[in-house]
This record gives C-alpha cells, sequence and structure tokens, in this order.
C-alpha cells in the first residue's frame, strides 16, 4: 500500500494574495463578489457540506448572505478562476441537502481546496474569537488587514499566532509485521466507556528549543525513553485552536522501560504493525480493562505518521 504523499489539511489551492489585505477599496469590491465560507465557532468551527464522497463544502454568496451585522468578513484569498473567498464566525443556516460537520470529521475527505480552505478559516477564527482584546494595553481591539490583524485605538497590532507543536511517532527500526510503535494515552483525553484511544507522543516546542530537542524531550518526560535517528515527516495546521503540528519520526529501543508521568500520560505500549492494521480493518485489540483500542481521526497528522509507518515509509 501507498501512504498520502502529505498531511490531509497541508492540502490547499488557494492564492492567499497577501498583498491585497491593506487595500480596504479592492476588499470592500471583493465582499459584492465573494464566495464566503460561513463558520459557527460557538460549535466547534461546524461548517456545511453537501455530499459525502467527497464531501463538499457549500460557499455563499456574499449578496445572499446579506448584512452580516458586527461580524467581520475575513479574507482568505483567490480563487484560481479568480473569484475572492472569504470567512465569516456566525450561526450555520439549515440549508436543504447540507449537513453540518466539523474539520476532524472530514479534513481528510475533502478535495485539496476545501481542505485548505476549512482549515485557514477555522484557524483564523478561532484566532479571532481569543483576541479581542490587545495583549499590551489592554484596549479593545478591531478587525484589520481583511482579518489578518487586530489593532486598537492606539495603533498597537497584532497578528494572528500559531503554536509549533512537535509530534512523534517512535518505532523499533524493525521491518515488516513484527516491528513495533510506541504510543500513549493522554491523561487529559475523556473516557469513551469501552475504548481507549492511544496516539503519537506529542508538546509543544518551547522558547529557545528547536523542534528536535523538543521531540528528545517531550519523549523522556512522558514515558522515560530515550529516542534517536529523528527523522521529519512533514507538517499541518490543527487550529484547536491554533497549533502548526511538526511531525516526525525516531528510533527508540523497546526493550527500555516505558516510565510514565502520569499527569500527562495514563497509559503507553508498544503496538506491533499486525495490532495497527487491525484496528484499521476494524478488528478489536484488547488492551486491557475491557477496553478495545482506537486510534487518531484520519484528519490528524498522527493518523498520517502512523499510515506512512505501516506501510514502511519510515
Amino acid at each position: 500500500m501507498t501512504g498520502p504523499a502529505a498531511p490531509p489539511l497541508a492540502r490547499s489551492t488557494l492564492d492567499r494574495a497577501a498583498h491585497r489585505r491593506t487595500d480596504r477599496e479592492w476588499l470592500a469590491q471583493a465582499w459584492r463578489r465573494a464566495r464566503v465560507l460561513v463558520l459557527d465557532a460557538t460549535r466547534d468551527g461546524r461548517a456545511l457540506v453537501r455530499g459525502t464522497n467527497p464531501p463538499v463544502l457549500v460557499l455563499r454568496d456574499a449578496v445572499e448572505l446579506g448584512a452580516m451585522g458586527d461580524t467581520a468578513p475575513l479574507f482568505l484569498g483567490v480563487e484560481p478562476d479568480g473569484v475572492p473567498v472569504f470567512a465569516v464566525d456566525a450561526p450555520l443556516s439549515e440549508l436543504p441537502g447540507t449537513r453540518e460537520v466539523n474539520l476532524r470529521e472530514v479534513g481528510h475527505l475533502l478535495s485539496d481546496r476545501d481542505a485548505g480552505l476549512f482549515t485557514t478559516a477555522l484557524a483564523l477564527v478561532n484566532w479571532h474569537r481569543g483576541h479581542g482584546w490587545s495583549p499590551r494595553t489592554g484596549h479593545r481591539t478591531e478587525v484589520d488587514e481583511g482579518g489578518w490583524s487586530r489593532v486598537d485605538a492606539q495603533g498597537h497590532r497584532a497578528w494572528p499566532r500559531t503554536d509549533p507543536a512537535m509530534i512523534v511517532l517512535v518505532h523499533d527500526g524493525v521491518d515488516g509485521p513484527d516491528g513495533r510503535c510506541l504510543l500513549g494515552n493522554n491523561a487529559a483525553w475523556p473516557r469513551t466507556p469501552g475504548k481507549r484511544r492511544y496516539s503519537c507522543l506529542a508538546g509543544f516546542v518551547e522558547p529557545g528549543e528547536s523542534a528536535e530537542a523538543a521531540v528528545l524531550r517531550e519523549v523522556r518526560e512522558e514515558v522515560g525513553v530515550a529516542v534517536e535517528r529523528i527523522g521529519y515527516a512533514g507538517s499541518q495546521s490543527w487550529p484547536f485552536p491554533g497549533s502548526l503540528m511538526l511531525g516526525f519520526l525516531a528510533e527508540a529501543d523497546p526493550g527500555a522501560p516505558v516510565r510514565l508521568d502520569p499527569a500527562e500520560i495514563a497509559y503507553a505500549r508498544w503496538f506491533t504493525r499486525r495490532e495497527i492494521g487491525a484496528v484499521l480493518a476494524g478488528r478489536p485489540v484488547d488492551v486491557g480493562g475491557g477496553d478495545d483500542m482506537i486510534l487518531p481521526p484520519p484528519s490528524s497528522i498522527a493518523f498520517f505518521l502512523l499510515d506512512r509507518w505501516l506501510n514502511g515509509h519510515c
């Protein structure tokens, strides 16, 4: 089998047209002929789609939407056909033949175009939701530059923030079905009766730290295992609310003791390719306590890393 060439939320066809963000006259004219993606940030950033194979984002005509009240349109870019695209944070209106989804559910199923639109829009909407006040002055801020900054009355400006985080699939370097990877169950994840989620180890890159140094530190802190041969695999935005996930693969000795930090990791263990393949095929894998194993959603970079390892692309 061949795995995906890139993480599912790293795909896009949109020209962001950054040079248009400070042109207020152009933005005003562009809004009148725009396609608009409506997201409801109060409900996990849900949007409307039509169809299932694949689902297609519902984009509205700006004229059809009419006045959006206090909701500021966020300029995403220009499509290949020259039509500008905006996003707005607003309640969803029911439309025949549509359903509401979030990015976790459908990100991997969307076309390159729709994946890029949904991911960018959600990242911007979530940032604006959390930055209504200036961290420098404490004063109220307003949307500016087509949604790509906020500014207060004194002119102090803030730009959308993305927090770098590393995520790593630790494996033993062994080919074939008996090769193993080390996965963990985060102590903060909600419990699902009869199920236990295992995923790659992850953590935020700290100030003054490289991404590779963060891999070494986080794996050591969370499971007490030393890793080597760290290799970069790809990145994608994870706008929940605003991370850039830097994906790695690294090797470790499966004979080394696993020592958990209980504040971070509730469970961790090594799994064979046979076991991971069984879960992906819908067969149960018992992880103790009457729980079956579940894996991260296909829209995540954790799933992308597992798929790469499972198919021998390490």
